[in-house]
């Protein structure tokens, strides 16, 4: 397994700490120790179902897993952030990131943050209302239709996230789903790569070819 510590590689068994029943039935701790010296940090599972232990060879048999939710240490599933990232939008994507499972609502809420930020850093938008500075990026053609049409999506799911808006048919507050919440966040990784990975990489290419150029005597690129 990886550790979600240090992100090395190690083999090992795991420790399980039985805890008592509820509703759902039996729960427990399955603990591992990263085996890495830099690391030697504890990694913790809390899981749902049923667990028996064989006295006879000192092992767990552990049966259906109902649930298992990682908590220490506190981590996200989610890819790591480009590092040609503005760091304090890095920031509200990653806090997004690790409260999604634990709230929706508030993951929205720090994506459609993040969101604006991008827009202020890349777009050239100015500051003020989000759903409007998403309008003034739609309109201006800058970005390919699948991505205009998806910053329009978290302006939707934005609004859920921050006002108790209803259901026409029940009358029931709308809150805001998980996969509109993780929605939220490929969006943005596919923003972090139009505004910031692909043009980058872009400088990086035309920096090596010019380099090329002067080396043999010839002008560089515009």
């Amino acid at each position: 397994m990886k550790c979600p510590h240090c992100l090395v590689e190690f083999h090992a068994t795991a420790i399980i700490k039985p805890l008592d029943n509820d509703a759902d039935g039996p729960w427990y701790i399955e603990r591992y120790l990263c085996a890495n010296p830099g690391c030697l940090k504890n990694i913790l599972y809390l899981k749902n179902g049923s667990h028996r232990y064989i006295h006879g060879n000192g092992t767990w048999d552990l049966g259906n897993v109902a649930s298992s939710r990682l908590i220490y240490p506190k981590s996200s599933s989610r890819p790591p952030v480009p590092i040609e990232v503005t760091d304090y939008i890095a920031q509200d994507y990653l806090e997004a990131c690790l409260v999604m499972n634990d709230s929706p609502k508030a993951s929205a809420a720090l994506s459609r943050r993040c969101l604006q930020n991008l827009l202020l850093d890349q777009a050239g938008v100015s500051k003020g209302d989000l759903s409007k500075q998403i309008q003034t990026v739609i309109d201006s053609g800058k970005l390919p239709s699948h991505l205009a049409e998806d910053i329009d999506a978290i302006r939707n799911i934005g609004n859920f996230a921050a006002h108790p808006n209803k259901s026409i048919s029940t009358g029931e507050i709308l809150e805001v789903e998980p996969h509109e919440a993780e929605w939220n966040l490929e969006v943005l990784e596919a923003l972090f790569d139009f505004f910031y990975v692909v043009p980058e990489r872009a400088r990086a290419r035309k920096a090596a070819l010019n380099a090329k150029l002067s080396d043999s005597g010839k002008p560089p690129m515009k």
